[in-house]
């Protein structure tokens, strides 16, 4: 299959996720996914802004862009923080201007095995609902047409979550957000909890989840919240 051919059969995979009700935590974990395997990342995360205006961690395409992500947080330091603020991208991050422009940030990146950096915003027209993270095991830079096809996919994610155009749509938004914040919450502890018991992964113990829930047609947080409350056997996983 070509570029152009994968490319297209990507943005119709985001779009088709959208036309009826869906798992914006999926989602968003999808666009992640798709924007590592298209820009030859090692990893991405994405974080949204809640109804207070602050970051919080959505999705990562491995735990080691959680972590990151987690402690650009907890630091308040980082190229997806200001990428949020500004609403402008940050590409071809070395680990030179990672260095002078976030010290914190960059040891860990150095640490977690990065060796570049990417922010691309999540926005329309003036409105900035978050931003997402890529990094790279390697100094390679990102091409003028791979950053185009990276925002692209933002775009598509940023138009999809305010696809509600009526005078609700603030409301709507908010409510959407908050209720995939506290999804992520039963999903992390879900994560952990099953890679305890079936011996695997947390990236594995993931994986399993959101294909059991595609598999049954529902929920990331359905099946969460049956591994918490016993419901769902690890045999049955």
């Amino acid at each position: 299959m070509s570029r152009e051919q994968r490319l297209a059969r990507v943005f119709v995979e985001l779009a088709d996720t959208l036309v009826a009700e869906f798992d914006v935590i999926d989602f968003l974990h999808t666009l992640t996914d798709r924007s590592v395997e298209l820009l030859g990342a090692a990893a991405a995360g994405l974080m949204l802004a809640d109804q207070r205006g602050n970051l919080r961690l959505i999705a990562s395409s491995a735990e080691s862009a959680r972590l990151l992500e987690v402690f650009e947080l907890q630091n308040a330091e980082g190229p997806c923080l200001d990428c949020f603020h500004t609403g402008e991208q940050l590409v071809n991050l070395d680990e030179a201007t990672m260095r002078a422009r976030w010290p914190n940030f960059w040891a860990e990146t150095m640490q977690l095995g990065f060796r570049s950096a990417h922010a691309l915003p999540m926005r329309l027209r003036d409105e900035i609902i978050g931003a997402i993270n890529l990094f790279g095991s390697t100094d390679v830079l990102l091409t003028e047409d791979e950053v185009a096809v990276g925002q692209a996919m933002a775009d598509v994610a940023t138009i999809g979550l305010l696809q509600e155009r009526s005078v609700l749509q603030k409301d709507v938004l908010v409510e959407q957000l908050q209720t995939a914040l506290n999804s992520r919450v039963l999903i992390e502890q879900a994560k952990g909890v099953l890679s305890e018991r079936a011996q695997i992964a947390i990236d594995e113990a993931f994986t399993t989840m959101r294909a059991q829930a595609r598999a049954r047609g529902t929920t990331l947080t359905t099946i969460a919240t049956e591994i918490l409350n016993g419901s769902y056997k690890t045999a049955d996983l």
